[in-house]
């Protein structure tokens, strides 16, 4: 049965708990610079599978997913995308006309909406990548894959290597310079790569040893514990931010990008700030040129990307993928 026609697809429904239902569910007419996408492979987020497990909350039900890639099969009037063209979309939705969104900040906006954040019952149902199809709206950020990029390289880069590209502008210029990756996740494994990419000495810290030998596959050399000009840190750890902190070399710049839930404060010493010329910033989401950066960064530049992502699951066996850890691997991936 051809979906288009029915105009209904499936959908995994996350109705709370570890319970997702898979669902036969309306495709809703398309707005004016909407896209209706069909999902080739979505991978899964460490959000997602803290949103499951109750770490974090979520608007519920909602069809979760994040990160993916897929062909567009319908649009809207004057969509950025026409049917065929193989995309990845932007995390955030920002308005376009709010102070921050003028500012640069959409990923801030006021009215932000996010993929696989919305609810089902809402007026973006089909807002999530664990189905058959989603609707990309008007507003989101698109970027066209090229073909040779494998699915499991794509997917992760609506998210996770958007997202180090964006710590990668906030770090400035890093050709020739030391820098430390802290975590050595999806998100530092990729960061790993970016910043080998852009000409620096990158060193990854991680207590897992075989996510260091994954990371070293990537340009990365292990950590020697000494001084460094740029550190970023993905891993959220107070202990390890502070460490990271304590060993910036004079104008040395810390990036923060893991700590995206309570913790621990981290000791901050003023005065060696100011004496040492220290730098601390923040990065959560990316900007639409991020998204672009990603793609083109996996286009020139041929690490083993795919190899960090499990073999998909079909939808129907999607509940498997929140039971049972990667092992050895940085991403469970779903293909609908």
């Amino acid at each position: 049965m051809d979906p288009l026609t029915t105009r209904l697809t499936r959908a995994a429904v996350w109705t709370g708990g570890n319970t997702l239902m898979v669902r036969e569910v309306p495709i809703p007419e398309l707005g004016d610079g909407d896209v209706l996408v069909r999902v080739d492979l979505a991978t899964v987020c460490g959000s997602d599978l803290h949103t499951v497990s109750g770490r974090r909350t979520g608007a519920c039900p909602s069809v979760l997913g994040h990160e993916a890639v897929g062909t567009v099969v319908d649009t809207g009037p004057h969509a950025p995308a026409g049917v065929g063209d193989r995309i990845i979309w932007s995390v955030t939705v920002g308005c376009g006309q709010c102070p921050r969104c003028l500012g640069g900040r959409s990923a801030k906006c006021l009215s932000v909406r996010k993929v696989g954040h919305e609810s089902f019952d809402g007026a973006w149902p089909l807002s999530g990548a664990y189905a058959e199809h989603i609707v990309v709206p008007a507003g989101a950020a698109i970027a066209v894959v090229p073909p040779h990029i494998p699915d499991a390289a794509a997917a992760p880069a609506a998210c996770a290597t958007a997202t180090v590209m964006a710590t990668l502008e906030a770090a400035g210029d890093v050709a020739g310079l030391r820098v430390l990756v802290v975590g050595a996740g999806m998100l530092g494994t990729a960061a790993v790569g970016a910043y080998t990419d852009a000409g620096a000495a990158v060193r990854i810290s991680d207590p897992d040893p075989v996510r260091v030998e994954v990371a070293r596959a990537f340009g990365a050399t292990p950590d020697d514990g000494r001084e460094v000009d740029v550190a970023v840190d993905f891993s959220g750890s107070a202990p390890a931010i502070g460490a990271a902190l304590a060993r910036l070399d004079i104008g040395g710049r810390l990036v923060l990008a893991g700590s995206v839930a309570p913790g621990p404060p981290v000791p901050v010493d003023p005065e060696r700030v100011v004496r040492g010329w220290l730098t601390v910033t923040g990065v959560h989401n990316y900007e639409p040129r991020h998204l672009r950066q990603a793609v083109a960064m996996l286009d020139r530049y041929r690490y083993p990307w795919a190899s960090l992502v499990a073999p998909p699951v079909p939808l129907a066996d999607i509940a498997t993928v929140f039971s049972r850890p990667a092992v050895g691997l940085l991403r469970m991936s779903v293909k609908p």
